[in-house]
């Protein structure tokens, strides 16, 4: 088009005379939408165009956690350039600089992208950025209702029933979000983030073996995908296996093999394995699995006590103090607890109040790993329910293990009514998996209940029922 103006992948306008920046831009999209481990090819944008509002803004957020100087060099470039930008890439500026201000609000950010959204809705890649935001506050909600918003205008376009699926299974609509998931596999067998959504709900109705053979099929297509990614689906894949109660070796298999082995590539990006690792060994934990993880642990606690890990991810933070008190890193577990209440306090009032259940989370999983029950307990409510913490940055699958947690935590202090109170309903929801079942024995074989035996067989009939 005249006047250094072309489109970008959605057909919107972009003020720049290259086509080598339109390219990059391109591609970024790209790398978003796959979960990709090239996002920055975005700083190749602004080399072929250093002008380009919407390539520098873009490269802004790119580096906004990882070098926020860098990050600040090319938000100034956007804005010295704004005024001969093109009303799209104003809007994306607008919504991207309002995540990486320094007053930012998340509230407001997401006001900035329905905006943005209303009037540019094929914009998927803006459209996963606000469905994180959505994520980082545990506003699944929210992210449904942004995604039905472009729906009309995307509807036979890649991705984007992947995204439609991810919140309906954490509202709990499983039958709608599988129906998403397939559809979206459908338009692209290889849409990672549909492959993902689809075995959360497998996992969700206790298919393990069909999630598990699922995803081994699909694993072919994960090679460029970030270390995040691939090892998430590993995590997954490991977890279907131990709640079908498979072999332990399988399981440490799957995390030597798919998972610590990510570290060997060259480009890998270790806080996002160590992220996934944490997760599993402490449900490994929780199950009584950890002795054939020994070594694993200690490995990676030696890991944890590097404090550049720390203050990225809540979730991975409070993962974090779980694995070093554990693993008798007591003085680096202190460090990392002192930081996080410092953050905490420095909050605002409406900031700490969101935040309040993760601290507390915090401080309970830091009494957890030290072996102090009762004190951990103390900091969760009387009738926890790890869904309510998702303000913490994970999925309701990832915060499940602190629900494990609070169930052992009431045993190992002689509170086995409640256990057989929660595990009742709890039950109704996935009668098929094994372990609620042996927790439910162990409550009723504490009481001196005639039902421990019971129960015990339901789960042995189920232990054999996945994987021979």
């Amino acid at each position: 088009m005249e006047g250094g103006v072309k489109r970008d992948r959605w057909g919107y306008e972009v003020r720049t005379p290259s086509d080598a920046c339109i390219s990059a831009i391109n591609h970024y999209y790209h790398q978003v939408l796959i979960y990709g481990r090239e996002r920055s090819v975005i700083l190749k944008a602004t080399l072929h165009d250093q002008d380009c509002v919407l390539a520098n803004i873009l490269a802004a957020h790119y580096l906004s956690s990882s070098d926020p100087s860098q990050a600040h060099f090319y938000l100034h470039a956007a804005v010295s350039r704004l005024e001969l930008a093109t009303s799209y890439e104003k809007a994306v500026f607008d919504a991207v600089h309002s995540l990486i201000s320094d007053n930012r609000d998340d509230e407001f950010a997401l006001e900035m992208h329905f905006k943005l959204l209303k009037d540019f809705p094929k914009d998927l890649s803006s459209l996963k950025r606000a469905q994180v935001i959505c994520f980082y506050m545990g506003r699944a909600d929210t992210s449904l209702t942004l995604v039905q918003q472009v729906l009309p205008h995307n509807q036979l376009e890649n991705y984007i029933y992947g995204m439609l699926a991810f919140p309906l299974l954490e509202l709990g609509q499983m039958e709608e979000a599988e129906k998403a998931a397939r559809k979206a596999l459908e338009i692209n067998k290889d849409d990672c983030w549909a492959q993902h959504n689809f075995c959360h709900v497998l996992q969700y109705e206790c298919r393990f073996k069909e999630a598990v053979q699922f995803m081994e099929d699909c694993s072919s297509s994960w090679g460029s995908l970030s270390s995040f990614m691939i090892t998430h689906n590993w995590w997954h894949v490991a977890l279907c296996y131990m709640e079908g109660h498979s072999p332990i070796q399988k399981i440490v298999k799957v995390y030597d093999q798919h998972i610590w082995k990510e570290l060997e590539r060259a480009d890998a990006s270790p806080v996002e394995v160590y992220l996934n690792a944490v997760g599993f060994l402490l449900r490994v934990y929780v199950r009584g699995e950890i002795d054939g993880f020994k070594d694993h642990l200690k490995i990676l606690a030696s890991c944890l006590t590097d404090q550049r890990n720390w203050f990225m991810e809540w979730h991975f933070d409070v993962l974090i103090l779980w694995a070093l008190p554990y693993s008798n890193e007591h003085s680096k577990a202190e460090d990392l607890l002192k930081g996080l209440r410092s953050r905490f306090f420095k909050m605002n009032s409406k900031k700490q109040q969101l935040m309040q259940r993760g601290m507390s989370l915090a401080e309970a999983m830091y009494e957890y790993g030290r072996g102090n029950y009762k004190q951990a307990l103390e900091f969760l409510e009387p009738d926890f329910d790890a869904v309510d913490y998702k303000i913490i940055g994970a999925s309701d699958e990832q915060v499940d293990v602190f629900n494990e947690v609070w169930y052992s935590m009431l045993l190992n202090t002689g509170q086995a009514l409640k256990v057989i109170e929660v595990l009742g309903e709890r039950i109704k929801k996935r009668e098929g998996v094994p372990f609620l079942w042996r927790l439910l024995e162990r409550a009723y074989t504490i009481v001196g209940s005639k039902e421990a035996p019971i129960v015990g067989e339901k789960a042995k009939v189920l232990e054999t029922a996945y994987f021979k």
